[in-house]
């Protein structure tokens, strides 16, 4: 009690949200998604979506992947990221190194995105650069805003 007295008071959020977060782990052991449109905690890669109006822009932060290995693909709408990170630069296992913390995430990942019914999947591209997957998927010329002359 003596010790909070003496904390600054705006310190009562982190409070609230680190009970949170214990109450989400201890009630949800399962560290699923809290809605629908959110992923668990921690998924892999992380995911940006916007657009522009000729496209739909996917970054994907996934350092540490072979670009070979990547697998991008589009079916009914959905666009799939796969592949797999594996780990290394870290404690050998071999060594018996105790390890206290592992942070990076390895191992094979999938994502599954839901496009626009607008956009055009024969004209797809992607690339991948200092750890980031770019897809770029370009909106059929039909869904484009075009200016019509006045007569």
């Amino acid at each position: 009690m003596y010790e909070s007295m003496l904390s600054f008071p705006g310190a009562v959020f982190g409070d609230f949200e680190r009970l949170r977060r214990e109450l989400n782990e201890a009630l949800a052991p399962t560290g699923l998604p809290s809605s629908i449109r959110s992923v668990a905690p921690g998924s892999f890669p992380a995911v940006n979506v916007g657009n522009t109006p000729g496209s739909v822009e996917v970054y994907a932060f996934a350092p540490g992947i072979d670009a070979s290995k990547v697998e991008v693909s589009i079916d009914r709408g959905v666009l799939t990221l796969a592949g797999e990170r594996r780990l290394t630069g870290g404690p050998d296992e071999q060594k018996k190194t105790s390890v206290y913390g592992r942070e990076r995430i390895s191992g094979a990942f999938r994502r599954a995105i839901c496009l626009p019914d607008d956009v055009d999947v024969d004209q797809v591209q992607a690339s991948y650069r200092d750890g980031v997957l770019r897809v770029s998927i370009a909106r059929k010329a039909s869904a484009q805003p075009r200016r019509i002359a006045v007569q």
